[in-house]
């Protein structure tokens, strides 16, 4: 139906010979001046049927058009601009305000030697003003992410803005936590509270994980983002609650094992947090089974850890690796309409953000060609000249063998009384006339390509 509406739409500017110059109206599709952008309904919908608009014409050139004019530069140095901001960052981060411990140790495994200053001391000499310059290009670059995030949210909605792949979704919540933590951060500081480490190191993961996202506006990384995000929020997340189950399992097992034990030969399991996480490691075959071969293991230790290879290592790994293969099986299908679908979305996200100074309204406008106030796009289209000749010789090899189907058939009329013999002689007479009158013209369709 949009294809039959766009050729009841277009304009024909002139033909000669295998060229021709079509203007087709994009009044309604392009998303410069439109509110709900046609091409933003084509890359929100979860109707894979509906994405095949995007490689019709008019809408193909239009998008080709727009994201090779503005949308891949400004991405590109826009996605330059967020790594330099990003090394900002981790530069204030590395070099934070820190001085010696001064109190003592009240437990032996307690290591620290550095604690975090106070806001009176954080800015004293130079070298604290050029990372005061850094953090406050953190603290503004937060800001201007919430300031840009927040109207499209409410424009679209969290669920649709969250939820879409193709829009995005989980990369917004990202940079959105991201800039939280900076100011998290930023307040802790002033207040010269203890604990700045956690929001600044969730804030570093963060950051340079929305990395990520800039990969789709290249055809040989985009295609990987997508799937990347189809196995975190679709396999992963299903098997993150069995890996938790398992995991809770057996990590009380084993503290309950080792909590007569002394800590300080098997430390791995000394408190019920550390199980956690040691099992967690084991789970993932990150370190193997704890052991100190100078003392004696308790009996169900061996049991238990037996259990646990079985189920973790053998079992469940595996299914996390077979649905992962499943999902990347699914996704190849169609990652390169994804990525299409992507650079779409990118180029109105763009358009949307940008000054109209810095990104001019692309097409015609028909009062060029007295076509009234509507916006028209160019596209030169090149008839192949070949393809029209074989059409031509197949014509032509229908109206030859028709003919000789016809002389055959008044021949049988005429002579309707004689055997039955010589109606099948003379039907195959006419089929090898026939096939020799086709095998002629092929012959001649054969000499000249």
């Amino acid at each position: 139906m949009f294809q039959y509406l766009m050729q009841k739409r277009k304009q024909n500017l002139w033909s000669f010979g295998p060229l021709s110059t079509v203007l087709y109206d994009i009044t309604e599709i392009d998303s410069w001046a439109e509110d709900q952008s046609f091409l933003e309904l084509i890359v929100s919908t979860k109707k894979r049927e509906a994405r095949q608009i995007l490689d019709l014409t008019p809408v193909k050139e239009l998008v080709s058009l727009k994201w090779n004019m503005y949308g891949r530069p400004y991405f590109c140095f826009l996605a330059l601009f967020y790594i330099l901001y990003m090394v900002c960052f981790t530069m204030c981060c590395v070099y934070r305000p820190l001085k010696p411990r001064t109190g003592n140790r009240t437990s032996s495994r307690d290591n620290t030697v550095y604690v975090q200053k106070m806001l009176q001391e954080s800015y004293v000499a130079y070298e604290d003003e050029l990372r005061l310059v850094g953090e406050l290009i953190t603290v503004i670059g937060a800001v201007v992410i919430l300031v840009l995030e927040i109207p499209d949210i409410l424009r679209v909605g969290a669920a649709k803005y969250f939820g879409q792949t193709i829009l995005g979704g989980p990369f917004h919540i990202i940079v959105i936590t991201y800039a939280c933590m900076i100011l998290v951060t930023m307040v802790m500081r002033l207040t010269s509270t203890t604990g700045e480490v956690v929001p600044m190191s969730f804030a570093l993961v963060l950051g340079w994980c929305n990395v990520m996202y800039f990969a789709r506006g290249f055809q040989m990384l985009g295609p990987f983002t997508i799937m990347i995000q189809k196995m975190i929020f679709g396999d992963l997340m299903r098997f993150c609650w069995l890996m938790a189950v398992v995991i809770l399992g057996f990590a009380s097992a084993f503290y309950i094992i080792f909590q007569t034990e002394n800590p300080e030969n098997l430390g791995q399991f000394y408190n019920y947090p550390m199980s956690l996480f040691t099992t967690f490691e084991l789970f993932l075959t990150i370190i193997d089974g704890p052991a100190n071969y100078d003392v004696d293991l308790p009996f169900m230790y061996s049991v238990v850890y037996f259990a646990f290879a079985i189920i973790a290592t053998l079992l469940m790994l595996n299914l996390l690796i077979a649905m992962m293969g499943d999902t990347h099986w699914r996704v190849a299908h169609e990652q390169d309409e994804l990525w299409r679908a992507q650079v779409v979305a990118t180029t109105v996200m763009l358009e949307r953000k940008l000054p109209r100074c810095l990104w001019p309204r692309s097409g015609i406008c028909g009062r060029e060609f007295g076509l009234g106030d509507r916006w028209y796009l160019r596209i030169e289209d090149r008839v192949d000249p070949n393809k029209h000749k074989m059409m031509r010789y197949t014509e032509a090899f229908k109206v030859q063998d028709r003919d000789n189907y016809d002389k055959g058939s008044e021949k049988l009329e005429t002579n309707g009384d004689t055997l039955c013999k010589k109606e099948m002689s003379a039907l195959s007479l006419s089929r090898s006339t026939s096939r020799t009158s086709s095998h002629r013209g092929w012959e001649i369709l054969r000499r000249n390509t």
